[in-house]
């Protein structure tokens, strides 16, 4: 073999190796933003349904103090007649 088929050769025999190692890194990232992708949705539906839990104990609160307002308003009512 000639020296620039030799050098040919081994050019794409480089060039081969890095495009395999590429694809391979390329799909570790991948795999990778995927498995992130699944913790981040599990991590936002805790967040969601803890959301969820404060909002109703917010609405219970809510009643409650409304609920106490108008027994003053009525008892204040009282007083004035």
């Amino acid at each position: 073999m000639s020296r620039t088929s030799k050098a040919v050769l081994g050019l794409s025999v480089v060039l081969t190796a890095a495009a395999v190692a590429g694809v391979h890194l390329e799909q570790r990232r991948e795999q990778q933003r995927l498995r992130d992708g699944v913790i981040r949705d599990i991590e936002r539906q805790n967040r969601k349904k803890e959301n969820i839990r404060l909002l109703g104990d917010q609405i219970i609160l809510t009643e409650q103090l409304e609920a106490e307002r108008e027994k003053t308003l009525l008892a204040k009512d009282l007083k004035k007649h």
